[in-house]
């Protein structure tokens, strides 16, 4: 669980530097992370974060297509 507490570590950091768009961004994350540990009912390790962090990004990235294709900043 090194990983997941790197990332609530960044959290309590962009909290104090008063950075809105990356606390919210690691908000995100940490819940996803809490979402799959509830479904699961287990914590989840390393690799299942990776797993989730890299769908999340596929998912912003497919929207950002979409977005694009429709003339929509």
């Amino acid at each position: 669980m090194a990983l997941k507490t790197d990332i609530q570590d960044d959290m309590k950091a962009a909290m104090r530097a008063g950075d809105k768009e990356r606390l919210g961004t690691i908000r995100m994350v940490l819940a996803a992370i809490k979402q799959r540990e509830v479904d699961t009912r287990e914590d989840v390790s390393d690799a299942d974060v990776l797993q989730l962090l890299e769908k999340m990004v596929k998912q912003r990235r497919e929207s950002i297509s979409q977005f694009e294709k429709a003339g929509r900043d």
